[in-house]
């Protein structure tokens, strides 16, 4: 059994900073998700959207295709030439630890 909630089927009066962090970039995976294709994965070139619109300042030359293409590539772990939030978490990951000033 799970130790994990799905808080989206409870009622909730107020969430944390941190939890309200986590639905924030759960909406706008599934926001971005799923206009090419499938609404689990990011296609490339809603991924592209995402990061244009939403990692401006975290991503640089987002708009540049031939970017797009090498950062998907890094993260598509099963190379089907789409993202799943797994996959995408780990742009997250590396994003916040960089922004956080933590190694890996």
């Amino acid at each position: 059994m799970s130790s994990f909630r799905n808080i989206s089927t409870q009622r909730v009066s107020a969430q944390s900073i941190m939890e309200a962090a986590i639905c924030t970039l759960v909406t706008q995976f599934k926001t971005y998700a799923g206009k090419d294709g499938s609404s689990s994965t990011l296609s490339k070139d809603e991924f592209q959207n995402l990061v244009t619109s939403e990692l401006p300042n975290y991503v640089k030359n987002a708009s540049d295709p031939v970017v797009i293409e090498q950062l998907m590539g890094s993260l598509d772990e099963n190379n089907d030439g789409e993202l799943t939030f797994y996959e995408f978490w780990q742009l997250i990951g590396k994003l916040a630890s960089k922004q956080g000033g933590f190694t890996q």
